[in-house]
C-alpha cells in the first residue's frame, strides 16, 4: 500500500474540535502523524493547500438495491457514488429481494462491499421477516454473522403493530442494537401524494398529514423509554417530530435521529412543477418544517445527516406524479447541499456540518473506525474537499446507475476531490478508481 503525505490542508476533525492547517501522514492504512511542516520521507505527496481534509463520511441510511433491484443500483455503482460524495461507509437498508432478514443475505451484501472495495458496507437488517410486520427477524443470527448487524429497520414500511415494535425493542437490548422504525402511520397516508397543506389543496393532490409521522414517533419514543432501548428516528421531516425528539432527549430516552439533505433544502412549493424526482417518502414539507429541521441539526437534537439515497430506473421514475415511486438520489450531492444551503447561510458552522456527516452517525451504530478522529493510530478513512468547486448537478454525469436527482440543474458549492479508504484512494482528482 502506497504511503502518502497529505500536505497543507485545512484539517477538520470534529471529534477533537480541531480546525486548522496541518499535514497528515498515512502508512499501512492508518494515520501515523498529524502536524505542521512534516517532511516527506519517500511518501507520495498530495498537495492539499486550499483544500479541506475531513474524516470519511458515514451514511446511516442508503439503498444500494442489491440483491433484487440491480436495474436501479447495485453495490458497485452505489459504492462509486458514495466514494464520489466523500463517503467511506454506507449502511444499506433491508428492503431488497430477498429481504435482509437472514445472515446469508447480510453477509452477501457485506462481502459485495468488500469485493468492490470503494466503501465499507454495513448492512441494516430487517425488523420483521420479509418486512411483513408480524414475525421478528432473528436479530441474534444477523448480529453474530460476519456482517455484525447492529441496526434493524423495515424502512419503507412502518412496524405498525405496537406489540411487535415493543418486542423488537426488547430483543434488540440483548445486543445493544438499534431499532430504526419508518415513521409513518399507514392509516393516515392511504393514497397520499404529498404533504397535506396549502400546496396539496392548490395542486389537487391527496395530502400526507404531518401527524402520520408524529404519531408513530411518539409511540416509539414511549416504548423505547419504558424499555431503556435504543431508537433511531429516520428521515425526520416535521417540526412536530423535532419537538418530540428534543423532549425525549431531555428526559434521557436513548434516541438518535437523522435528517436528509432534501428535507433541509427543499419544500413542498417545489411540487408545483409535478417533477416526479421531487416525490419522496416522507414528503417534502413546508418552509416552517425546513427551518425547524435546520435548527435541530444545528443544536444537536438531530444527530446526523443521512441521504436516504433511493435510486429508481427511468422507466419507473419518469411517469406521471401519482404513478411514480418515492425516492431521490443523494450520495453525490449530500455534503455540497448542506454546505451550500446551511453553511453558506450561516445556519451551521463548517466544523458542525462535518460532524453531522462523521462523528454524528458514527455515534449511532458501530461503523468500524469510520467518522472518527484524524489522529495517529486511527484508520485513514478520509475525504479531501475542494471548497471553491462550483458544479452543476447533471443526473447523467453521476456515478449512480439511476439519475433521479431532485437537484438537477442546481449549482452547488464544494466537491470531494480525493477519498481514501484505509489509506487507499477510492476517488482521486475527482475520478472514482473502479
Amino acid at each position: 500500500m502506497a504511503e502518502l503525505l497529505l500536505k497543507g490542508g485545512r484539517v477538520l476533525d470534529p471529534s477533537r474540535g480541531h480546525d486548522g492547517v496541518a499535514d497528515v501522514r498515512i502508512a499501512d492504512g492508518d494515520v501515523v502523524e498529524v502536524g505542521a511542516d512534516l517532511s516527506a520521507d519517500g511518501e507520495e505527496v498530495v498537495d492539499c493547500a486550499g483544500l479541506w481534509v475531513a474524516p470519511g463520511f458515514v451514511d446511516l441510511h442508503t439503498h444500494l438495491r442489491e440483491p433484487g433491484f440491480e436495474d436501479a443500483e447495485d453495490v458497485a455503482t452505489g459504492s462509486a457514488a458514495g466514494a464520489a460524495g466523500g463517503f467511506t461507509a454506507l449502511c444499506p437498508m433491508a428492503n431488497t429481494d430477498p429481504v435482509c432478514d437472514s445472515a446469508a443475505v447480510a453477509e452477501m451484501v457485506w462481502r459485495r462491499g468488500r469485493e468492490v472495495g470503494l466503501v465499507d458496507v454495513f448492512p441494516v437488517g430487517s425488523v420483521t421477516r420479509g418486512l411483513e410486520g408480524h414475525e421478528l427477524t432473528e436479530f441474534g443470527e444477523l448480529h453474530h454473522s460476519a456482517a455484525h448487524v447492529d441496526m434493524f429497520s423495515d424502512d419503507g414500511k412502518p412496524v405498525a403493530d405496537a406489540l411487535v415494535m415493543r418486542r423488537a425493542l426488547q430483543y434488540a437490548t440483548a445486543f445493544d442494537a438499534v431499532i430504526c422504525n419508518h415513521a409513518e402511520d399507514p392509516d393516515l397516508t392511504s393514497d397520499a401524494q404529498m404533504n397535506e397543506g396549502v400546496m396539496s389543496s392548490v395542486l389537487g393532490l391527496p395530502g400526507w398529514p404531518h401527524e402520520a409521522e408524529e404519531i408513530m414517533v411518539a409511540r416509539d419514543l414511549i416504548l423505547a423509554a419504558g424499555l431503556g432501548a435504543r431508537l433511531h428516528v429516520p428521515h425526520v421531516s416535521t417540526a412536530g417530530t423535532v419537538e418530540l425528539i428534543r423532549a425525549a432527549k431531555a428526559k434521557g430516552v436513548r434516541v438518535t435521529a437523522e435528517v436528509t439533505p432534501h428535507h433541509l433544502s427543499l419544500d413542498d412549493t417545489r411540487i408545483a412543477s409535478y417533477d416526479p424526482n421531487l416525490k419522496v417518502n416522507p414528503p417534502l414539507r413546508t418552509t416552517v418544517d425546513v427551518e425547524a429541521l435546520r435548527a435541530a441539526l444545528a443544536d444537536g437534537t438531530i444527530d446526523c445527516v443521512a441521504t436516504d439515497h433511493a435510486p429508481h430506473p427511468p422507466e419507473q421514475k419518469d411517469q406521471e406524479w401519482e404513478h411514480a415511486p418515492c425516492g431521490m438520489l443523494g450520495l453525490e450531492t449530500a455534503f455540497a447541499v448542506v454546505v451550500t444551503d446551511l453553511v453558506g447561510a450561516g445556519v451551521l458552522d463548517l466544523l458542525t456540518a462535518v460532524a453531522r456527516f462523521t462523528v454524528g452517525p458514527a455515534g449511532v451504530r458501530d461503523v468500524g473506525g469510520h467518522g472518527g478522529a484524524i489522529a495517529a493510530g486511527a484508520p485513514a478513512n478520509l475525504t479531501v474537499i475542494d471548497p471553491d468547486a462550483r458544479w452543476t448537478v447533471d443526473g447523467f454525469a453521476l456515478q449512480s446507475r439511476a439519475r433521479n436527482t431532485p437537484f438537477e440543474g442546481r449549482e452547488l458549492t464544494t466537491r470531494p476531490v480525493h477519498t481514501f479508504l484505509r489509506g487507499r484512494p477510492t476517488l482521486r482528482d475527482g475520478k472514482v478508481l473502479l
